[in-house]
């Protein structure tokens, strides 16, 4: 099962937690948070990561899924980076993160697929027409 590490500001990553939670009635094992809060010493949060990351690999890769593009945890993250083994995607919403969790049994390059169309799809005006953005109905078709 592919490890997921979410690295986020603040409490971000945890009101995310909160929400998996919420919609799929629990939080898997094979997930964690790695918050980085403003005065964090950046060095001390990547060892902290390397740590979630050992206890997160069960051998088939781990996925981080990064706030925002350009930022501490992002670059963070950048330094955790192993291609193949380590993946990274930044820009992370919960119908992203519910699809990651709903098929973190897959293989982690389809997982990274998975998080990227998920994260893209479901951003859109509200009346638009979403068939297929319903990240956590699609769990039942993993």
């Amino acid at each position: 099962m592919v490890g997921i590490l979410l690295v986020a500001h603040n409490g971000l990553g945890d009101s995310l937690v909160d929400c998996v939670r919420h919609v799929m009635g629990n939080v898997p094992p094979n997930f964690k948070v790695l918050s980085v809060l403003a005065g964090d010493n950046p060095q001390f949060k990547e060892d902290e990561g390397r740590e979630l990351i050992a206890q997160l690999d069960t051998g088939d890769g781990v996925l981080l899924l990064v706030d925002i593009y350009g930022a501490t945890p992002c670059n963070i993250a950048r330094r955790l980076y192993q291609p193949g083994r380590v993946e990274g995607v930044s820009g992370v919403n919960l119908p992203m993160l519910l699809s990651v969790v709903c098929y973190s049994g897959k293989p982690l390059a389809e997982v990274v697929e998975k998080a990227l169309k998920s994260g893209r799809e479901c951003i859109t005006l509200i009346g638009s027409n979403l068939e297929g953005c319903n990240a956590a109905t699609r769990c039942a078709d993993n």
